[in-house]
């Protein structure tokens, strides 16, 4: 493996997801990671470069917090990533679910930039990058109340994240917090919350890296 490729990871895939990418799948994952590479020169895209380094925390994350979902949700969804930055989750999970219809939100718009230059480098006709900020695209018909699925990462607190997600969620729709170590203080705001603005923690999954051995947690919310 050179210094700028990824490592394919199968058997890991397969054993802590129980899935694993296809050619196709695994050739875009490498082109994703280029155009970052590339892209970081130009702006701040992301701090995780080394190949494995970036398989773990971008891709493998990334597709982590939707593992317990796929077999429960509907083949056509929409789905948005609040304040996506270099494009994760959503890249990969539009990679992974062509079927999925992916919004890229993020507030910078030069990343927003990139992300559809990236996008239609990929050939990813099922996902689009969109700049504003959640709590104002959350007022937009087009936007409100619309989206089954909402992925959001790094920003801000658990209650934060919340906030931002519910309004754009259908009703039953789940968002999806992507957390580091998580205390029962923090379940307790998240909880209420959400009982706030209508909805409830429907799951608080805990899980080990499988090469850095780091712990993690997908925050589940449902909105009701």
């Amino acid at each position: 493996m050179t210094d700028t490729q990824l490592p394919e990871m199968m058997s890991v895939w397969q054993q802590t997801l129980g899935w694993q990418p296809n050619c196709a799948q695994q050739q875009q994952f490498a082109r994703l990671y280029e155009l970052i590479l590339q892209g970081n020169k130009q702006l701040n895209l992301t701090r995780i470069t080394a190949p494995m380094e970036f398989w773990e925390k971008h891709l493998w994350d990334s597709l982590r917090g939707i593992g317990s979902l796929r077999q429960s949700l509907p083949d056509r969804l929409r789905a948005i990533d609040i304040g996506t930055g270099a494009g994760f989750p959503g890249f990969p999970v539009a990679i992974v679910q062509p079927q999925w219809h992916v919004t890229l939100l993020d507030a910078t718009r030069k990343k927003v930039a990139f992300l559809e230059t990236a996008r239609s480098s990929l050939a990813l006709s099922n996902a689009i990058g969109l700049a504003g900020r959640a709590e104002k695209i959350a007022k937009l018909p087009q936007h409100r109340q619309i989206y089954d699925l909402a992925f959001i990462r790094a920003v801000g607190s658990a209650s934060l994240c919340a906030r931002y997600a519910l309004p754009l969620l259908k009703s039953e729709g789940i968002a999806v917090l992507y957390r580091g170590r998580w205390t029962a203080e923090e379940s307790e705001a998240l909880e209420k919350t959400t009982n706030s603005i209508g909805g409830e923690i429907e799951l608080v999954d805990g899980f080990e890296m499988p090469v850095s051995r780091a712990i993690r947690h997908c925050i589940y919310i449902r909105k009701v």
